[in-house]
């Protein structure tokens, strides 16, 4: 049994010192849209010693004009230079900022053809020393409290982020359908997550198998919901801006669907995993169970889970967009407006398809799991 056990760690140290080599090599693949917007200008980081807000124009909770700061560049090519800024207002609570002074900028250096600096552009507070201290402490506190799963943790979440940002993203913005992309992505994530997390058996494949194949049923799912209720991919926060930027053969419905059935699929991932453990649990601690009665044991698990799970979703659905659903509250707005509304219809869908994707895995799981678990009518540890 140790040595069982031992084989087992050192295979879960292997998977995990593989992930880490392919996440540092998806770190250094470019994405092709390295390209700098402002050629003659350097981001850098600054410190404000002196603001004159004398130009602003207060009208209630909104602030127009200017605001002139003078800062220290405290890094790139211009450190040192002490020059003025200047932090345009725009009369918009979640765009615009005011600095103090003290207060740490990220601002825009812009040159003239002979590389000297001609202005300031103060594009935000400077919050990256305070995330990166944030993510530490978090990492931390995992690694504290869950040792080598914590680490697994955060190297699956990174692996999970690297995907995204350098693979679906720059896939999607060269043409390959968003779809595609987003469940060729989904199901690598998968994967990669279920192995890591419970290592390379058989557990892991069942819930590998149960959460694809009930993502791939999200999938199928939502495409169909968009299309009978006549939601365009448009929904999604900033999407337009993509089609002014040049991106006008962008299908953002596809995109949606694809974004429908990324976000249900941690969801489907951890009840897969939950329903495929507790089978393997009760096949180690009751060898003489029979195959139906497993398959009932994985189901009753399930459904203790699947009810938090699809509130889980609820929640964060309707998180996201609470403030659009109190405008219309304050409004006095009818409940069927509301309801036919694009926006809220799309919110619909996406809670739908993702508690559909949840009473699908379970069963799947179940059945997976069962004939993974049972050899020749019998358990096969």
């Amino acid at each position: 049994m140790e040595k069982k056990n031992l084989i087992k760690k050192k295979g879960e140290v292997t998977f995990a010192v593989i992930l880490v080599i392919v996440s540092l090599v998806l770190i250094f693949i470019p994405t092709g849209f390295q390209r700098s917007i402002y050629v003659n200008a350097e981001g850098a980081k600054a410190r404000v010693i002196d603001t004159d807000d004398s130009t602003i124009i207060q009208i209630g909770l909104f602030r127009q004009g200017e605001q002139r700061c003078t800062v220290e560049i405290l890094s790139g090519s211009h450190e040192g230079l002490v020059m003025e800024g200047i932090n345009m207002l725009s009369g918009s609570l979640a765009d615009d900022k005011v600095f103090q002074k003290g207060d740490l900028a990220w601002v825009l250096v812009e040159r003239d053809s002979e590389d000297r600096p001609i202005f300031i552009n103060m594009i935000d507070f400077y919050r990256l020393t305070k995330e990166l201290l944030l993510a530490i402490a978090f990492a931390a506190l995992l690694i504290l409290f869950a040792r080598f799963s914590g680490v697994r943790i955060i190297i699956s979440f990174i692996f999970a982020f690297l995907c995204i940002w350098k693979l679906l993203i720059p896939a999607t913005l060269h043409g390959i359908n968003p779809l595609f992309v987003c469940i060729f992505t989904l199901m690598l994530i998968t994967v990669t997550t279920l192995l890591l997390v419970g290592g390379v058996s058989r557990r892991s494949l069942a819930a590998i198998l149960g959460s694809v194949s009930a993502s791939l049923a999200t999938a199928v799912t939502g495409y169909f919901m968009t299309s009978v209720l006549s939601i365009h991919g448009s929904v999604l926060e900033q999407s337009e801006s993509l089609l002014y930027a040049g991106f006008q053969t962008l299908d953002l419905t596809s995109l949606f669907v694809g974004v429908v059935a990324l976000s249900a699929g941690g969801a489907i991932m951890d009840l897969s995993i939950d329903v495929s453990v507790a089978m393997a649990e009760v096949c180690e601690h009751a060898p003489g169970i029979s195959r139906k009665e497993l398959i009932k044991s994985g189901m009753a698990v399930g459904r203790a889970g699947v009810g938090t799970q699809t509130t889980t979703l609820l929640l964060a659905y309707m998180g996201s967009w609470l403030t659009v659903m109190m405008v219309y509250m304050a409004q006095s707005t009818p409940v069927l407006n509301i309801l036919t509304s694009k926006m809220i219809a799309s919110e619909i869908v996406q809670t739908l398809t993702g508690c559909t994707g949840l009473l699908l895995v379970t069963p799947l799981t179940s059945l997976i799991a069962a004939h993974l678990f049972f050899h020749d009518g019998k358990i096969d540890k």
